[in-house]
């Protein structure tokens, strides 16, 4: 998947493997070149030129949207971790895109409470703690414009998803899962990009 899809840039190539160095531990939490391409290309095709992002880490998939804005682009990125997201501020000032982002450090739930009344977002990403997942959802359906999209990442959780063997208090995602799907707001598909990534349309 990877050798036939865009490649990624330096700038993205040495954040993944800076990330990989300074937070091995914590790495798999990055997303993946062929999903990075692909969010690029969703931002664009959407034609999207205010979008939010709910869990940041060291910053590639905020570049990645980012770089899909249209002229005059905002992106607010919502994140907890001063060590992780300083890494991040570096790259999106390597990749020109500093101007572009807004980084809100707090709980992302208090971001998104604190949003201006009418605040209305063309794209959203989730991907930040699992068991805050519905809360987000609720938070960011009502702000995304008709047509606009949401994005939620792990949604397949490593395949636990699937396993009935797994209790479902081990696997959170599950319960959001079954909350997006019947959520008639939206039209929605799950694909196994990634660790799993829905992807919802705003009706």
């Amino acid at each position: 998947m990877t050798a036939h899809s865009a490649r990624p840039d330096a700038v993205l190539s040495d954040l993944a493997a800076e990330t990989l160095s300074a937070f091995p531990d914590a790495a798999g939490m990055q997303i993946g070149p062929e999903q990075g391409a692909f969010m690029t290309m969703l931002t664009r095709l959407a034609g999207a030129r205010l979008a939010i992002e709910i869990g940041t880490f060291t910053g590639y998939s905020a570049i990645c949207i980012a770089r899909g804005l249209a002229d005059g682009g905002q992106l607010t990125c919502c994140d907890i971790s001063e060590k992780w997201t300083s890494v991040a501020r570096t790259y999106w000032q390597r990749a020109g895109l500093a101007d572009r982002i807004d980084l809100q450090l707090r709980p992302a739930i208090e971001t998104l409470r604190a949003l201006p009344e009418g605040a209305v977002f063309d794209l959203a990403f989730i991907d930040a703690d699992k068991p805050g997942y519905v809360g987000y959802w609720d938070e960011v359906v009502p702000r995304i414009r008709p047509g606009g999209l949401i994005l939620a990442d792990n949604t397949l959780s490593s395949g636990r998803v699937a396993d009935p063997a797994i209790p479902d208090e081990r696997v959170p995602v599950r319960a959001f899962n079954d909350h997006a799907l019947a959520d008639e707001r939206v039209d929605l598909v799950l694909l196994s990009i990634g660790d799993g990534l829905t992807l919802a349309r705003k009706r």
